[in-house]
Order: C-alpha cells, then structure tokens, then sequence
C-alpha cells in the first residue's frame, strides 16, 4: 500500500514537466523562449504573434504579458504595451520585469514620479538585481 506521502510525490513528479496550455498543445516554455529568440533579433512582429497566440492560450502568464509589452513598446505602440504591463502586473504585482519595463515605458513618456514608483517598488524587492540596475541607469540616462 502506498503512502500518502508516496502518491503525493508520484502526483507531484507527474505534474511537473514542461508547462502547456490546457487544449493546445502550446508548450508556454518553449513558446516564450522562441519569442525571447525573436526579440533578441529585434523580430517584433513575430514576437508579437508568438506571445499573442501564447497569451490568448494562457492570459495569466505574466511572464508572457510582460514580452508582449515589450515587444508592442520596441515597435512603437504604447498604449499596448500599457496594458500588457499593467496585465502582468495584475497577475503579478511583484514581476521584476513588467516592473523594470513599464519604469521605462514611464520614462520615455516623461512620467518620472511613476517610472521612480517604479524603482522604489523594486527596491524593496530586490537590491541588486538586473531590473533594479536597469531601472536605475535609465532614470540616471533620462536625468532624474
């Protein structure tokens, strides 16, 4: 007879492998590494259209909304990629990386006092990660 503490892990084991979209298909993973891929190369439209089709698959991916964000802001549209930061962070108040691109979103509006909300909310988070020293060198570029 196995124990609960057996058929927990045997659960447990069985859940944990690659993350996909219930009835797609679609590995999330696998799906927001292409995109990174894309972005890398400066591809955003097809960045967009990897990271859309993920998001309408899985609208709570935060990680997801945050790319799409950028990906919108690097091609020029703002007012998406406003709310796929404020999607992200609605999913997840604390992601390191809506919080760093939506700071700089702020800054390139001219939006200082939120882009500096922005760093303060970081800070507390985190004190010397990427998107706490990113965010900072923008605001010191944007001369604040």
């Amino acid at each position: 007879m196995k124990t609960p503490f057996l058929t927990a892990a045997i659960l447990c084991a069985a859940l944990s492998g690659p993350a996909h979209a219930v009835g797609s298909g679609i590995n999330a993973s696998a799906e927001l590494q292409a995109a990174q891929t894309s972005i890398d190369a400066e591809d955003y439209t097809a960045a967009i259209a990897r990271l859309g089709a993920l998001v309408a698959e899985e609208p709570r991916n935060a990680d997801a909304l945050n790319l799409l964000g950028y990906a919108n802001r690097q091609s020029g549209d703002i007012d998406a990629a406003a709310r796929y930061y404020d999607a992200a962070l609605s999913v997840e108040p604390d992601h390191l990386g809506a919080l760093e691109y939506q700071g700089e979103m702020f800054i390139m509006q001219g939006d200082m006092a939120s882009a500096e909300a922005n760093l303060a909310k970081l800070s507390a988070l985190c004190t010397d990660c990427e998107e706490l020293l990113d965010l900072t060198e923008a605001l010191a570029d944007a001369g604040t």
